[in-house]
């Protein structure tokens, strides 16, 4: 198994910063009326808002509908981790058969 899969520090502080993502995330975010830069300047340009008329994911604004949103932030980033890991995993791996050896 590589040691993508295996270090433990690097999984704990993966779970350790899911767990306080939400702090940044949602709670400070709220606290100094923090907005997407994106947002921000499609805003100045007079782009009309229409991602609650186009809802094409479960995770709209980072969250889970039915959670709070401190727990769709952590939810939405466990995703992203997994989904990151496997894409690597698999990129190592074909990396591997590639060169016919273990990188």
């Amino acid at each position: 198994m590589s040691t993508l899969i295996k270090s433990k520090k690097t999984w704990i502080t993966v779970i350790v910063l899911l767990i306080l993502s939400p702090i940044f995330g949602v709670v400070l975010a709220d606290i100094v009326g923090y907005h997407e830069p994106l947002d921000l300047a499609a805003e100045a340009i007079g782009l009309r808002d229409i991602s609650e008329e186009i809802t094409w994911t479960p995770f709209f604004d980072y969250s889970v509908p039915g959670l709070p949103a401190e727990i769709g932030y952590v939810i939405s980033g466990a995703i992203g981790v997994i989904a990151i890991t496997v894409i690597g995993y698999g990129i190592l791996k074909m990396a591997e058969k590639r060169e016919g050896r273990k990188v």
